[in-house]
């Protein structure tokens, strides 16, 4: 998964202006970014799912792999949406039962959003924007 984790990255750096966080799953990721032009940025990722299908079918010897499949883009309505959607993405290893706590997952930007705000902001934010029912219906936990 560190491979996909730098691919996904180095493709992600120049269609985006920010790329402010990811996580990485073993059959999903998400990911919060700004983007100038949402078809590039999308063309982008269509091409290194293409790439790493192919790459995948090559390993297994086998062909016809469907990965990456589905997509949804949301805007951000603002601060509180932005920062649940934040919480939401780095919880998610939690979530899908992978680990208990964030930080113990190393395929996400959590370890750098620690070291740029530090443990006690990260922790203000999580309980000043609680997940509540975010994310139902759309990433359920059995995934």
């Amino acid at each position: 998964m560190a491979d996909f984790c730098e691919a996904l990255l180095t493709t992600l750096e120049p269609a985006t202006t920010g790329i402010h966080a990811w996580c990485v799953l073993p059959n999903h990721y998400h990911l919060l970014v700004s983007v100038p032009d949402l078809r590039a940025a999308t063309r982008a990722l269509g091409r290194l799912h293409g790439r790493t299908s192919y790459r995948w079918n090559q390993e297994e010897q086998t062909r016809g792999r469907q990965v990456w499949h589905a997509a949804a883009d949301r805007w951000m309505r603002g601060d509180r949406h932005f920062w649940a959607t934040m919480n939401y993405i780095h919880h998610n290893p939690v979530r899908h039962g992978y680990v208990k706590r964030w930080q113990d997952w190393p395929f996400s930007s959590v370890h750098e959003l620690l070291a740029q705000l530090g443990r006690t902001e990260v922790e203000r934010l999580w309980r000043a924007y609680p997940l509540d029912d975010y994310g139902e219906g759309w990433d359920e936990p059995w995934m």
